[in-house]
């Protein structure tokens, strides 16, 4: 059984037909919706733009954040080995 789902999702007034499993279905239709309230926001904020750049601007913004929370998803791995160690280390000193 396919558990494809056939949609259409519209970005910035163009509609892109896809192929999602029907549980990203609703995680795409949210990103599309996200991204057209930025392009608008940027729509009505730069009015002598045309869409690629408020597509670009919406782009580096989104890519900007995901790079953001990558980079505190490395930090947090990293902490969380730094407390093992440390945890380690007391044991160590405690049997010794």
């Amino acid at each position: 059984m396919d558990d494809k789902l056939s949609i259409k999702v519209n970005i910035a007034d163009r509609y892109y037909p896809l192929k999602v499993e029907r549980n990203d279905e609703e995680k795409i239709r949210k990103a599309a919706r996200l991204i057209n309230d930025k392009v608008l926001q940027y729509r009505q904020r730069f009015s002598d733009k045309d869409l690629v750049d408020f597509m670009a601007m919406a782009s580096l913004q989104f890519v900007t954040k995901v790079l953001e929370m990558e980079e505190q998803a490395d930090n947090t791995d990293f902490y969380n080995e730094i407390k093992q160690i440390e945890t380690d280390i007391y044991t160590f000193i405690e049997t010794k």
